[in-house]
């Protein structure tokens, strides 16, 4: 119990350090929504584990909008009311080594749009803790954490009365899109990834032990019925998926996949999932993106091993249209 609430402690100190690294960032490059953006940090119940710290983004009535400046210096909007009922949910899932703002960009993006936005920091696989990558309940959990981020939306979060339980999507990228493929009723066969790793080494291959899935007892995943739709930027163990593991997906589902990106190889990740869907994905080919690109801007998230892009590739103007033709896809599906 000791040290679930020290992990717990640790992760909520870091996101305040996130918190305010993002309102320097808002405040150095004038970042100004275009409708006022609150922000909360909170925490979602996880039974028999860590709590899991999650930070929530929605439209609010707060001005002069998401940085707040005054006599005692900048703070973040986060005590506005949420403008609006019946608000459709947007959780959002980060790739290995990140965090709840590893797409604050996209999730202050959907709040402007009307959307209400959760990301939680995944325990066990973020940038301060990584000790659940790689072993055998690593994306089962991931899973169960975006249910019990719904769970606390709907159910404990404070303005939970805004929130339209009928209305809920996902967003993931790399290991956050597979997190968000399971949640939509996809079943890996995570026993293909030690002959897939034999034959074609790729990045993941290093990141995991092939060795210990070879003999893998079947997995009992569970999906969320709630999620409605998904948005999937570089997905990774697309091979998994084969050769039926994505029949069960009814949402629909939006594609990202960087032209530049080796570290998830189109042929056999991203093309996988477009082939597998039972219903075709809205595919976009981003040329010059690598697998980083998206990612929050640079400025925002600090390590340079997240902030490599092809030369001449803009991160920054990508993500403007980046975000708009996500919540387009919500907009329409939700």
């Amino acid at each position: 119990m000791k040290l679930a609430i020290r992990v717990v402690g640790a992760l909520l100190a870091l996101l305040l350090v996130l918190v305010l690294a993002l309102a320097a960032y808002l405040y150095a490059t004038a970042i100004s929504p275009s409708r006022p953006v609150g922000f909360q940090q909170v925490k979602a119940a996880d039974p028999g584990h860590p709590g899991i710290p999650l930070a929530v983004w929605y439209p609010t009535t707060a001005k002069p909008g998401f940085v707040l400046l005054g006599s005692r210096g900048m703070r973040l909007a986060s005590d506005g009311p949420v403008d609006g009922n019946n608000l459709p949910l947007i959780v959002i899932s980060h790739g290995t080594a990140g965090s709840a703002l590893s797409h604050a960009d996209t999730a202050i993006a959907l709040a402007e749009q009307g959307f209400i936005v959760a990301a939680p920091t995944h325990p066990g696989d973020n940038l301060q803790d990584d000790r659940d990558v790689g072993r055998p309940d690593w994306l089962v959990n991931r899973a169960r954490h975006l249910t019990r981020t719904i769970d606390a939306m709907l159910d404990t979060w404070k303005d939970r009365g805004h929130v339209d339980p009928a209305r809920i999507g996902v967003f993931g990228l790399s290991a956050g899109a597979t997190t968000a493929l399971v949640s939509i009723g996809g079943k890996p066969n995570l026993t293909l990834i030690a002959s897939h790793c034999a034959r074609q080494p790729e990045f993941v291959c290093k990141t995991l032990s092939p060795a210990a899935y070879r003999n893998l007892a079947p997995v009992d995943w569970v999906a969320d019925p709630r999620i409605k739709a998904a948005v999937l930027a570089a997905p990774g163990l697309g091979f998994t998926f084969e050769p039926d593991g994505l029949a069960a997906v009814r949402a629909p589902v939006q594609l990202w996949v960087g032209g530049a990106d080796q570290t998830v190889p189109f042929a056999s990740n991203a093309a996988v999932v477009q082939r597998l869907l039972p219903r075709p994905p809205e595919t976009h080919i981003v040329p010059g993106a690598a697998h980083f690109s998206f990612l929050a801007p640079c400025a925002l998230i600090g390590p340079p091993q997240f902030c490599r892009d092809q030369k001449g590739f803009d991160r920054e103007s990508f993500h403007k249209s980046f975000n708009r033709d996500i919540a387009d896809f919500f907009k329409k599906q939700l």
